[in-house]
């Protein structure tokens, strides 16, 4: 049999891999750097002595930021094509992927050092600290939101409930029975992931907006317990006093029984803000490990089979039910760990704390960086707390830049920073399908 082909069939076109598709994609990444990393470097504010707003312009260090993302997305491009030539492979989206995962190899171990090393580096550098605390909080929220809306397609607009579920489990089992930070963290993602279960029951018919709307009143009906609720939760005024965390029974407190006398050092308040930060490290490092090994296990590969089509999924035997409260449970968990943390950080809750606006943060970190995507909510969180804390002295006017920020981000990224998704399975060598055995003659 020859190799007959209909003249109707037109051949695919393999994917550009010329210097004309690199140069462009490595423009519109440096554009895109450009524009976020405007107000993060390019303008800086603070109030004046009298009030009036000071400014000052960081264009050259903008300018560089650009040409470091221009470079690098070349390298990266560069180093895509070279791995799928080593392996003989044409650059097709799974060889792609791979050589996306090699670079993250390579990347990732250095980042975590980075990581390990800010409150040395930043030691004295109280603010950083605090944002860095910050930015690993919603990291640790994103991550958790990301197994229900990134893997399940669960659209939760309540995310936030389960956040001072976890908050305040910590607060009143360690006001009211003196238990410790390190006893009420599991339980109160414990907790938090029992809600997440009642909320999933309710929905489990329910999608797209109709899941939406539901999970946003569930969100606000935590809120009002919370507020009315006075002789239990405080109401309005909160609770107060919440113990802070200790390092294996000693407080890290001034005095003999604190750690600078175990030591033997000089007391300093940045201790406690170098614990809770590799306190919040370690979590959102235990929440991103769970996520990843739950998404190549059998139930994460229902999660994703779920987000894709609900009816193809229930037609192949899979138990939707099972699916969505084990999405709804294990994101309301680490929500719950976050909350918990939140609490023993600033030592005072109240519902204030916990409004819709924190949902739609969580939510907006998780789009913006890609849905599904682990790294892309990092960058997101860096660019939209970090940046977010960094144009604060604008006051009346963060709002609107952040909406607009959001606006462009979407119309240049509509799928988000990170655009691909890692399969959680591909085969190690392409097969061929009829379609190819038929041009072959065989």
């Amino acid at each position: 049999m020859t190799d007959q082909t209909s003249p109707t069939s037109k051949p695919k076109r393999a994917p550009q891999t010329n210097a004309a598709f690199i140069l462009k994609k490595s423009l519109l990444s440096a554009f895109v750097a450009l524009i976020l990393f405007s107000l993060m470097i390019g303008i800086r504010t603070e109030a004046g002595p009298t009030g009036q707003l000071i400014y000052w312009t960081r264009f050259g260090d903008l300018a560089i930021m650009a040409v470091i993302v221009f470079a690098g997305s070349i390298l990266t491009e560069l180093f895509r094509q070279w791995l799928a030539k080593r392996h003989h492979a044409p650059i097709l989206p799974e060889n792609i992927t791979r050589g996306a995962s090699s670079l993250g190899r390579l990347v990732v171990p250095l980042l975590l050092i980075f990581a390990f090393l800010v409150p040395v580096i930043f030691y004295k550098q109280r603010y950083i600290l605090d944002l860095g605390i910050l930015v690993l909080t919603y990291v640790m929220l994103g991550w958790g939101l990301n197994i229900v809306v990134g893997l399940a397609g669960l659209l939760d607009l309540g995310y936030v409930a389960f956040y001072a579920v976890g908050a305040y489990s910590y607060a009143l089992l360690s006001t009211t029975f003196g238990l410790s930070f390190w006893i009420c963290l599991p339980l109160a993602g414990i907790l938090a992931a029992f809600w997440g279960m009642l909320l999933g029951f309710p929905v489990l018919r329910l999608r797209g907006d109709y899941l939406a709307i539901v999970t946003l009143a569930f969100g606000e009906i935590i809120r009002l317990v919370l507020l009315n609720w006075q002789h239990v939760t405080g109401g309005p005024n909160g609770i107060s006093g919440i113990p802070r965390p200790t390092l294996f029974g000693i407080p890290l407190t001034a005095g003999e029984s604190g750690l600078a006398a175990h030591l033997g050092i000089p007391f300093s308040p940045t201790h406690r803000l170098v614990l809770l930060f590799y306190i919040i490290l370690a979590l959102a490092l235990l929440t991103n490990w769970v996520a990843i090994r739950m998404r190549r296990l059998p139930i994460g590969r229902a999660w994703e089979a779920l987000r894709e089509d609900e009816i193809a999924c229930r037609s192949l035997g899979i138990n939707t039910t099972t699916t969505k409260l084990t999405a709804f449970a294990t994101g309301a968990m680490f929500a719950g760990f976050a909350g918990a943390f939140f609490a023993t950080r600033q030592g005072f809750i109240s519902p204030e704390s916990f409004t819709f606006q924190e949902s739609a943060l969580v939510l907006a970190i998780v789009v913006l960086g890609g849905m599904g995507s682990q790294l892309g909510v990092v960058l997101s969180a860096l660019a939209l707390i970090g940046g977010f804390e960094l144009f604060r002295g604008f006051e009346q006017f963060r709002m609107l830049a952040f909406g607009g920020a959001m606006v462009l981000l979407m119309i240049w990224r509509p799928r988000g920073l990170i655009s691909h998704r890692e399969p959680s399975l591909f085969l190690a060598t392409r097969t061929k399908v009829s379609s190819d055995l038929v041009k072959e003659g065989r």
